[in-house]
């Protein structure tokens, strides 16, 4: 493994691992330090630190042939619808109070039903990142791909069990009851459920960020591969 391989692995080691550090074994002892504020600037200081670094190390480390198969159409549109859900599961994360994410509401909320995309899953945030992360690596199956994407994929996958795991401990019957309602895995059957504004809000951000790909990476994906 060459020098810009073994910088983008340690990359990626790093942004997973402290991200799992300090959202479970670490936080409570930071936060009696410095508090929760200064827990939340030390949180956000260090995974853009982190990211900076993936994002560098990726940049110069050379794309190299695919491991296997092509980029033919049908990969293509695979990625395409793959990206194309996980951006409408990313804004039905935000637009619902969601008791996985960081609130004070979270047994309040947890003992609503759940409503939108939390109706398809839980971790509609998670599960994302972790579809985009699979678009990309069966596009463009580089090293550096399989690096960072795997990379980013478990954290949003594992992340999401030890989330579930913490929540459980914290929160007891509250959580237990939400789980019962809910499911870790997608289900497919409760897309319809997701609601209009998940749909146009993904929309618009998958055509957004695929349009930037073009200018960021060089090539055209999503719709614009073959809008031009």
């Amino acid at each position: 493994m060459d020098h810009a391989l073994l910088n983008l692995v340690a990359a990626n080691v790093a942004f997973v691992g402290t991200h799992f550090a300090l959202s479970h074994p670490l936080r409570a002892p930071i936060v009696r330090a410095i508090g929760d504020g200064g827990f939340q600037i030390l949180y956000n200081l260090v995974a853009a630190a982190t990211l900076g670094w993936v994002y560098l190390a990726f940049t110069a480390t050379d794309g190299g042939a695919p491991l296997w198969g092509g980029f033919g159409d049908g990969v293509w549109i695979a990625a395409s619808v793959l990206t194309f859900l996980g951006s409408v599961l990313f804004v039905g994360s935000v637009v619902r109070p969601n008791p996985a994410l960081p609130t004070p509401m979270a047994v309040e909320q947890a003992a609503g039903e759940p409503q939108g995309a939390l109706r398809v899953t839980r971790h509609p945030m998670m599960w994302g990142f972790a579809l985009w992360a699979l678009a990309h690596l069966i596009a463009a199956p580089t090293p550096r791909t399989l690096i960072t994407m795997g990379a980013i994929g478990f954290l949003a996958l594992v992340g999401a069990k030890m989330q579930d795991a913490k929540k459980r401990a914290q929160m007891g019957e509250a959580w237990a009851n939400w789980e019962a309602q809910t499911s870790y895995a997608p289900r497919l059957s409760q897309v319809g459920a997701i609601g209009v504004v998940p749909w146009i809000g993904g929309a618009l951000s998958w055509l957004a960020i695929s349009y930037a790909h073009m200018s960021a990476g060089g090539i055209a994906a999503g719709a614009w591969r073959w809008l031009g």
